[in-house]
């Protein structure tokens, strides 16, 4: 009687013409797929940078200061980042304790001197007396 061991691997054999002609593995191309990759990626970063430069925030305004602090008006002193000779219009709104909006301004900020950087200061009228004051933005001049 013979034995038959149970780790020896044993390949199948199918009947010819039966389930089709097998296919040979295929060899994998990591170097290429590692390249697509970095192609994709390159072009990715290249696009992003296109539209930053394109679309992204040229024009930024944030508030120094408010006083004047009254029932009817707020005082803003707010600092404006625009390109180099450029224009803007600025959005100024005040808020009362309870965070309701009670003042409300487009502030055209005029930059003769053609600077990067900008401080102007802004006497917003109000309907009730201001808690703060916040710059919304800032964008080009159309």
């Amino acid at each position: 009687m013979t034995e038959t061991h149970a780790t020896e691997a044993v390949t199948p054999v199918f009947p010819p013409g039966r389930y089709g002609r097998r296919r040979a593995p295929q060899r994998r191309r990591p170097v290429l797929f590692a390249a697509l990759v970095a192609v994709l990626l390159v072009v990715t970063g290249l696009i992003s940078v296109k539209l930053y430069q394109q679309y992204g925030p040229d024009y930024s305004g944030e508030v120094v200061s408010y006083t004047d602090i009254t029932d009817s008006q707020i005082r803003i002193t707010f600092q404006v980042t625009v390109p180099e000779g450029e224009p803007a219009r600025c959005t100024l709104r005040a808020r009362s304790y309870d965070g309701a909006q009670v003042g409300y301004a487009d502030v055209l900020v005029d930059n003769p001197g053609g600077a990067r950087q900008m401080t102007q200061e802004h006497l917003l009228a109000t309907t009730a007396k201001p808690f703060m004051a916040e710059v919304l933005g800032c964008r080009p001049v159309e």
